[in-house]
């Protein structure tokens, strides 16, 4: 142990009871403390805000979609084939997790007392129904196969509620075209994602009903939906899938767009990016309110420790020496604050996510209650951030150490 290191040592272990600075040592440490919390819990926070919604809307529509070119924003769409060999090479693409069919189609429901506008989309039997489980609470996900068409549909609660339908209910749906159509179909189950816009949007069904709605062939579709591992590397493999698919011409001449999920919800993700400026802003608040703490404290065992730097200095110790035994207390101080709060910050987030003690207004939110994220890599960088922040912004008030002199500190009282 250094000499600088043993004399800190014994300024932070003194019993004199007595001591001007021990309860600011308390009070620096709580300060810490509070600090390194609330920036842990607010990361997760808004971490798992940002990926709850992220997986509510890439549900809905996928990573990546593989349309016609010509489609548009229109929700009467112009069809793929689906047996493009391209599609293939795009199964290949490192970082693609599963690709499916689906079908879109402008509908309205009409019960006898109610009706709304929707929009039917639907799937085949390759549909990954991991998000839809997740999130159904009445009833059952259905079955669909290539030799029989079912006419089994999943509603979300909202629409249920607007349409005063449940499991097991029949309805009809309109659609306007030439000849006007209806076909008839059965919830089968109700899911309630809590995305309000989208669950009085979205009805699923069998392909197959657009299919003929639409007159297309049993190998046509409004186009497929990319599904992958990272939703942080969309952008990436969007341009992979683009260079892929993009530039393929159909046999009418039109081409394929591919559009990720971030480019057809523009306005979500653009909201959802200002969440990482409000977790900046209150990152820098917090480091500030830590490191003006630790500055106080620091100056305030420097005045009780007056009398003992001149002592130091009179034997001959260096002002950089008697300097770096304050800096390595408050290191210490600091690094305690830092243990405590960490602590603090990891069980606060651990009830949360175990017992949803803070709820939200769902209509506003999106969310029932407070999500959680804990990404230790977060909880590390934070923690490292704070204390160089801290010992940084310590080594100017600690210059003062430097002008007091020895045969003045002696008679200090």
């Amino acid at each position: 142990m250094s000499f600088e290191s043993y004399i800190a040592k014994r300024f932070l272990s003194g019993s004199d009871s007595q001591s001007l600075s021990r309860p600011f040592i308390r009070i620096t440490i709580a300060s810490v403390a509070l600090s390194v919390a609330v920036m842990i819990v607010a990361i997760a926070v808004i971490t798992g805000f940002k990926r709850e919604i992220k997986q509510k809307v890439v549900g809905f529509g996928s990573h990546i979609q593989i349309t016609n070119y010509d489609s548009n924003q229109s929700l009467e769409t112009n069809p793929i084939p689906t047996n493009l060999p391209v599609i293939d090479e795009v199964k290949k693409v490192k970082g693609v997790r599963h690709i499916q069919r689906f079908a879109i189609k402008a509908g309205i429901i009409k019960t006898d007392t109610d009706i709304q506008g929707v929009v039917l989309k639907g799937i085949d039997s390759d549909f990954d129904w991991t998000f839809f489980q997740k999130n159904l609470v009445d009833g059952a996900i259905f079955k669909i196969t290539d030799s029989t068409t079912t006419t089994a549909s999943l509603i979300s609660k909202t629409l249920a509620n607007l349409l005063k339908l449940k499991v097991g209910d029949t309805y009809d749906m309109f659609f306007v075209q030439e000849p006007p159509r209806y076909r008839r179909f059965t919830v089968a189950g109700i899911y309630d994602t809590k995305m309000v816009e989208f669950d009085k949007m979205f009805v699923l069904c069998d392909i197959k009903h657009i299919q003929r709605l639409n007159g297309w062939s049993q190998n046509q579709a409004t186009g497929f939906e990319v599904l992958v591992d990272d939703i942080d590397r969309v952008d990436d493999l969007w341009v992979e899938v683009d260079d892929i698919a993009g530039f393929v011409f159909l046999d009418d001449g039109s081409r394929l767009k591919v559009q990720s999920i971030i480019d057809k919800y523009p306005n979500i993700f653009d909201w959802l990016n200002l969440q990482d400026i409000n977790a900046a802003v209150l990152i820098v608040l917090m480091l500030l309110v830590a490191a003006i703490n630790m500055i106080s404290g620091l100056l305030i065992i420097i005045l009780e420790k007056t009398s003992t730097i001149g002592l130091l200095k009179s034997m001959g110790t260096s002002n950089r020496s008697v300097r770096k035994i304050f800096l390595i207390q408050s290191a210490f101080i600091m690094i305690r604050g830092l243990f405590i709060g960490t602590a603090a910050g990891l069980i606060l987030c651990f009830l949360q996510k175990q017992f949803g003690i803070v709820k939200l207004d769902e209509a506003f939110y999106f969310l029932s209650e407070v999500p959680i994220n804990i990404v230790w890599w977060h909880v590390i960088v934070l923690n490292v951030l704070a204390f160089a922040v801290g010992v940084a912004m310590l080594v100017v008030p600690s210059m003062v150490i430097s002008r007091i002199s020895p045969d003045k500190t002696l008679k200090f009282e």
